[in-house]
């Protein structure tokens, strides 16, 4: 069997040198991330992007989104082991069956997963994963978290699912 590195929402909007206003995250998040990526060479290493669906009603959000902008592009800088990238457009990544599928296909039974945010889609995406029965670790030194609060309500459900959560 095998682990897969999970690099979550790692984008222009999120992290980049010019991240909408609203995402705040520590300078040196991009630089961790980065450092977990280094340190898994030689596993299989997945990026996947948060996109908006292009309506109406996400036209008028304050941050947008959408699938060929420079905002849905991965941050500059962010490292690239590999050309596997998917996209997602709800918090799981495992609700998206090409997703699912691939790591099946690759004999995936382990990921660790890094990436923004710790109280939105890391966590959703941890959690879809130890429903779909991987082993799942989260690497707190390359998560970034604005929502604190919903961190650790889901870091707690997550544990309780037998998730391992470790880091700085």
């Amino acid at each position: 069997m095998a682990k897969a590195l999970l690099v979550l929402d790692m984008q222009e909007v999120t992290v980049g040198k010019d991240h909408a206003k609203f995402f705040s995250y520590p300078e040196d998040t991009l630089a961790k991330v980065n450092s977990v990526i280094e340190q898994n060479e030689g596993n299989l290493i997945v990026y996947i992007r948060n996109l908006m669906k292009n309506n109406f009603i996400n036209k008028l959000a304050l941050v947008k989104c959408f699938d060929g902008t420079k905002e849905a592009e991965l941050a500059e800088g962010l490292l690239m082991k590999s050309d596997y990238i998917f996209d997602k457009y709800k918090g799981d990544a495992f609700s998206v069956p090409a997703f699912a599928a691939f790591l099946k296909e690759k004999s995936v039974d382990e990921v660790e997963i890094i990436g923004v945010d710790g109280g939105g889609c890391v966590s959703l995406t941890a959690l879809g994963a130890c429903t779909a029965g991987y082993r799942v670790r989260l690497n707190t030194a390359a998560i970034g978290t604005m929502f604190t609060a919903k961190r650790d309500k889901y870091y707690a459900k997550l544990k309780a699912l037998g998730a391992e959560i470790v880091g700085a």
